[in-house]
């Protein structure tokens, strides 16, 4: 027997149809019930709940109960960076299960990833904070320089109670569409949250599209500049 992690596993509970798309579908970062979750999956309720028990015994969503209903989530941020990673190299091997639509293109605009802002104005904001010293990469992970920690309070953000908090405070988080990083982790949900409180962009409803005002736009691309792009020379 092969000794190590066994990916064949992962592969198997990941790689049914049915359970890809209950999975997709909670990366919107909302806990959804069996219905929800048998429409998305395009199966009976029975069906579904079996393929639940299967995700959940191999940790990857987790039911949480509210009064008489019944919820699922994604187990935790491991299991998001991994499905974020899938659907990089999905698509960029053109594994697309559908064509492009009017929605593609605002999709790889702005979306919340799980929790955190994706797509080109995620990667903005994390290059941005990268480019400014405001996170720093090291062998053991990202991480916050005390400008990045300054930078995250003037924004509105409360970092006393972001650093109490158990989860992780930075965590890179590879973009599907961008297949570049963007910001994930405790203050990555804490940017995307006074970004929807500063009223720069809101959620499209039953999306994970995040849509900017005009004026937030303008904003958001001021308070987080980019370095110029290298100019490429002719051939």
């Amino acid at each position: 027997m092969k000794e190590g992690p066994d990916i064949a596993r992962i592969g198997a509970l990941i790689g049914d149809p049915a359970r890809a798309n209950m999975l997709t579908a909670l990366m919107s970062g909302k806990a959804l019930t069996v219905t929800e979750l048998s429409a998305e999956a395009g199966v009976t309720l029975q069906t579904a709940s079996a393929h639940l028990a299967k995700l959940e015994a191999g940790g990857f969503v987790a039911p949480r109960k509210q009064g008489r209903h019944k919820y699922y989530a994604l187990a935790g941020d491991a299991v998001v960076g991994t499905l974020e990673a899938l659907m990089g190299l999905a698509a960029d091997k053109g594994h697309l299960r559908t064509r492009t639509g009017p929605r593609d293109p605002a999709l790889r605009e702005a979306r919340v990833c799980y929790n955190h802002l994706a797509g080109d104005m995620g990667v903005r904001l994390y290059r941005s904070l990268l480019a400014r010293g405001h996170l720093r990469t090291a062998d053991d992970g990202l991480t916050a320089s005390e400008d990045g920690i300054a930078f995250a309070a003037s924004f509105g953000i409360d970092i006393a109670q972001l650093t109490a908090a158990r989860a992780p405070l930075c965590r890179e988080c590879l973009d599907w569409s961008e297949r570049r990083s963007h910001l994930a982790g405790a203050l990555g949900r804490a940017f995307l949250a006074e970004i929807y409180a500063k009223g720069w962009a809101a959620r499209v409803p039953d999306s994970r599209i995040v849509r900017f005002t005009p004026s937030g736009r303008a904003a958001f691309q001021n308070a987080f500049p980019v370095p110029s792009e290298t100019p490429t020379s002719p051939l």
